[in-house]
């Protein structure tokens, strides 16, 4: 229903869980919610196991769709979108905590932590789908959106595997601190530059060649494989699996392509829509609704991300109305918002009532978002058009430097894809499947060149 009335369908699988749970159904036919959801005793720990395999699903199949690409280069923009979404709102939500201390169940700093993000995050997922069904995906607007969006929630992630683990008490004072950040830190460093050198070697000496079928299987046991690690050094599991979804993207082989779309319609069609009525289910409107808390937060911090946002858009050289547009789509909180909701209450963070907060802001600023394009586009339908003009000059500095590294740690080397492009392998060499995971798609064929190609390489 809400694809046919042109909606985010995750707010509908949120409102299907609401309908179902204790805020509609709950209500109105209490005995039938508890025979449907407390039918038997392990039918609580059956849908939690839902629950997380829908959310480490949705993590992971976010970070290889995740847009690389043109994330550099785009002058002074995204740099400015980075400081204008995330260092001026988290240092806001951060400041401002105690004015929402009646919601703070956990560690006071975990606390902190967890307001701070939530005024800064921003939905990828949401945005990308609105700028589709909009056609705008190609602009320029879209991929400086979607590049900052991209590097302020990789920081924000970050920042959440800390705040769960103060709130786990595995770090208590100063030091506690910094050796979460340490292995945090370490397990990010890791998970980019070594991982993908270790599953080459694994896949090369242990699993030989792979079928289609068995390397879907591979690439789901690298992701729980990234969990199991997080688990054990307790680094957020939700952060996991968006790092394994990274380091898949350091394998942009044609083989690999259909892989990950079979992960992502398996868990887009089904777990991810479960995971999110969960979420729905899990809200109890009649009960944990508290309308001062949830418009106040609402309204400060949608306020703090469009001035801030706005602000540094001007000063990177965008008209007022570009700017006005930015801040608007940096404000869509979408999927990554539901998603820290989720977190931060599982972790005993926060209470009820800030979960609803949460979660009922994602909804509505991802409503205000695709309202605000496309009444954008019915008045000037080609208001996005000079978006796609060549951005200015590049700005230098620190901000600059930081987008270039994270684009690069989540490409693949590009020295190695040339080296083997210029040395094709036998279709029967043992260097042809060894370097299948590196190959990129009309560039290295894995045996001898195919005699279309030769045209379009002689010239």
């Amino acid at each position: 229903m809400f694809e046919r009335l042109k909606l985010p369908r995750v707010i509908g699988e949120i409102a299907g869980g609401i309908a179902l749970g204790p805020s509609v159904l709950g209500l109105v036919l209490p005995d039938a919610h508890k025979w449907l959801f407390a039918g038997f005793p392990a039918q609580g720990a059956l849908l939690s196991a839902f629950y997380w395999l829908g959310l480490v699903l949705l993590m992971f199949t976010a970070g290889f769709k995740m847009q690389t690409e043109g994330m550099a280069g785009s002058g002074r923009i995204i740099p400015a979108l980075v400081v204008g979404a995330l260092v001026v709102p988290f240092a806001c939500g951060y400041l401002g905590a105690p004015l929402f201390a009646d919601a703070q169940k956990g560690d006071a700093f975990a606390f902190k932590l967890v307001m701070g993000i939530a005024a800064g995050v921003t939905s990828i997922p949401v945005i990308s789908r609105l700028f589709l069904d909009l056609g705008l995906m190609n602009s320029a607007f879209a991929r400086n959106i979607i590049g900052a969006a991209t590097i302020q929630d990789l920081i924000l992630w970050s920042m959440l595997a800390i705040a769960t683990a103060v709130q786990h008490g595995d770090a208590a004072d100063a030091g506690g601190i910094g050796r979460v950040i340490a292995i945090n830190l370490a397990f990010v460093l890791a998970s980019l530059f070594v991982a993908p050198a270790v599953a080459r070697e694994v896949r090369r000496r242990v699993f030989g060649k792979f079928s289609e079928a068995s390397l879907t299987g591979y690439t789901m046991l690298l992701c729980l494989v990234f969990v199991a690690a997080a688990s054990l050094l307790k680094v957020n599991i939700v952060f996991a699996a968006l790092l394994a979804g990274l380091v898949m993207t350091r394998f942009p082989s044609r083989h690999l392509a259909p892989v990950k779309q079979h992960i992502a319609d398996i868990s887009i069609w089904f777990f991810v829509p479960i995971y999110f009525a969960l979420v729905g289910l899990r809200l109890d409107l009649a009960h944990q609704f508290d309308g001062s808390l949830i418009l106040f937060f609402i309204i400060a911090s949608t306020a703090i991300k469009l001035v801030s946002c706005t602000t540094a858009a001007r000063i990177a050289g965008t008209a007022w109305a570009r700017a006005f547009d930015y801040g608007v789509a940096m404000n869509t909180r979408g999927g990554p918002g539901i998603v820290l909701a989720s977190v931060a209450y599982a972790a005993g963070i926060i209470d009820e009532r800030m979960f609803s907060a949460l979660v009922l802001a994602s909804i509505l600023t991802s409503f205000a978002t695709g309202f605000w394009l496309r009444w954008r586009l019915a008045h000037d339908p080609e208001v996005f058009a000079e978006a796609a003009r060549p951005p200015a000059a590049p700005m230098r500095g620190l901000a600059s430097a930081t987008t270039e590294f994270l684009v690069r740690a989540v490409r693949s080397p590009s020295t190695r894809t040339q080296h083997a492009a210029a040395k094709p392998t036998g279709a029967g060499s043992a260097g042809d499947e060894s370097n299948r995971m590196d190959e990129v798609s009309g560039n290295r064929m894995g045996g001898p060149l195919r005699p279309s190609n030769a045209p379009a390489l002689q010239r």
